[in-house]
């Protein structure tokens, strides 16, 4: 559906589900099968009395059932977004200017909305989230039912109206193999991958906004064996990869008192008290950076993401975060610390034409010269392909340690 409004007659409908709604006490959150029952109950019988003429037909009656049932059950005109497949993100920069994103590429849709649909909207969203909005706390990232993310800044930072952005759990790959069919890698690097998660390597994916991070970081989860215990931490609930022994934990807005916030920082030090085998950090974005550091530098197995633009800028930027931790944190201490901390860092980008690859697989060789971290190429793409390039990982015990063959594992043909 791409109006905004139903029509006189599918309003009168809709107020009618409404009512019997309330009658029979269903939540319409919880009970979207019972609101649709209802529906397609009101829209027959509005039929079987047009065949009188006391009322005039609906055109398109199907149609008419899924708009109600999302204006009870779902989120309104955005429902059919959220349902449709192909759309990977919705956003609203005005309130008659929806868009939606479909294979990396933006598209300006029909939907035209009001001020009050979007305020609605945004408050249903967030009824669900635990979350708030409001003057002291103009900003908002909140997950929805389906596992979307939603984000929304409120007018008055946002320049007129609120900017609502919703991004798609879209689940196209689970395991390293489903990104070799997308062509996200290869057969060679995506099984140098698996080793290296198999054998315990510390991995750090890097990329742009929409590179495939996330999806690329859970895929690397999916290879954690099976008898070791993972526990997560994220701003919002994204991470959705299956694994027997895992906690996740995700971050807390301050309440209305001003009270009860708790931070990336807090939730990676808690991480440490859980007895993890593995550490996931949705994404390092600030001083949680150094927590991360002092967990894989002692010993502890992890993976996390991180904006940049090269696996390289990922190093650096990994090498500048933990100084926001404090004035007593030093590049001195830093730059060492990721240098022998990191194993390998993936860069991913999303290409012009939509797709999502792996550009590079860099090794960090644990030495640094003149402040700067030595790395090595162990796969580059050239030609639109991932080719074999000189680096190999610094650490080879951990491979000996699962019985791998790392020399087998590069050169393979």
């Amino acid at each position: 559906m791409e109006s905004a409004a139903l029509s006189a007659d599918a309003l009168d409908l809709s107020e009618r589900v409404r009512a019997l709604v309330r009658e029979r006490r269903i939540d319409p959150r919880h009970e979207a099968d019972a609101v649709r029952s209802i529906a397609l109950d009101v829209v027959a019988e509005h039929e079987r009395r047009s065949l009188t003429g006391a009322v005039r037909s609906i055109e398109e009656p199907d149609l008419v059932v899924g708009q109600i049932v999302a204006d009870l059950s779902g989120f309104g005109p955005l429902q059919t977004y959220l349902d449709d497949p192909t759309v990977e993100e919705i956003w609203i920069n005005q309130p008659e200017r929806v868009f939606v994103a479909r294979d990396g590429k933006h598209e300006l849709t029909s939907t035209m909305l009001t001020t009050g649909q979007v305020r609605e909207l945004v408050e249903r969203m967030l009824s669900s989230s635990g979350r708030r909005l409001d003057i002291s706390q103009p900003f908002v990232d909140a997950m929805l039912p389906g596992g979307h993310r939603l984000h929304v800044v409120l007018e008055g930072i946002s320049r007129d109206f609120a900017a609502v952005n919703i991004r798609k759990f879209i689940a196209k790959a689970n395991g390293i193999e489903d990104l070799v069919d997308l062509g996200t890698l290869d057969d060679h690097s995506a099984t140098f991958l698996a080793a290296s998660v198999l054998a315990g390597l510390n991995v750090v994916v890097s990329g742009g906004t929409q590179a495939g991070k996330t999806t690329l970081l859970n895929c690397l989860a999916g290879a954690i064996p099976g008898g070791q215990r993972i526990v997560s931490v994220e701003e919002v609930f994204e991470l959705t990869f299956h694994h027997p022994d895992w906690v996740a934990l995700q971050t807390r807005q301050p309440g209305l008192e001003g009270t009860g916030q708790i931070d990336l920082r807090a939730l990676v030090k808690e991480a440490l008290r859980m007895r993890p085998s593995r550490l996931v950090i949705g994404e390092v974005r600030s001083a949680e950076a150094l927590d991360l550091l002092l967990a894989l530098n002692a010993g502890l197995p992890g993976m996390a993401s991180i904006h940049a633009s090269s696996a390289r800028q990922a190093l650096v930027k990994l090498c500048t975060l933990p100084l926001l931790a404090g004035q007593n944190i030093g590049a001195d201490f830093v730059v060492p610390t990721v240098a022998s901390s990191v194993d390998l860092v993936v860069h991913t980008a999303l290409e012009p034409g939509g797709k999502r690859r792996v550009r590079e697989i860099m090794a960090v060789t644990g030495r640094v010269e003149n402040g700067i971290i030595e790395t090595e190429p162990v796969f580059l793409r050239r030609d639109g392909s991932l080719q074999r390039g000189h680096g190999t990982p610094a650490r080879r015990e951990p491979f000996e340690t699962v019985g791998i063959d790392l020399e087998e594992v590069l050169w393979a043909p």
